[in-house]
């Protein structure tokens, strides 16, 4: 499974919909939001095997608008790698 960062721009306007249609789906748990803080956004990691299914979490009213990024993280070995592979470009 990979894992994946979704962001959830929205408005004050849709923002209730929104909040209620994750809650619908059992998403809700998974996102942490700004709302309260005037950055009507949401954030969350789930897995899920690839990009489409991830966005699936979100609900179609704001499907469009969400960011869905593959996670990965570097090991000590890939990161002697990387510095190899950019000093040689």
């Amino acid at each position: 499974m990979n894992r994946f960062l979704i962001e959830t721009p929205h408005t004050d306007d849709n923002c209730l919909a929104l909040i209620d249609e994750l809650n619908a789906r059992g998403y809700l748990t998974h996102f942490d939001w700004g709302c309260r803080a005037g950055i009507h956004t949401g954030w969350a990691i789930i897995e899920a095997e690839d990009e489409s299914q991830a966005r699936l979490a979100v609900p179609p009213l704001i499907r469009g608008m969400a960011r869905v990024i593959r996670l990965n993280k570097f090991c000590q070995e890939e990161l002697v790698e990387l510095h190899k592979e950019r000093k040689s470009a």
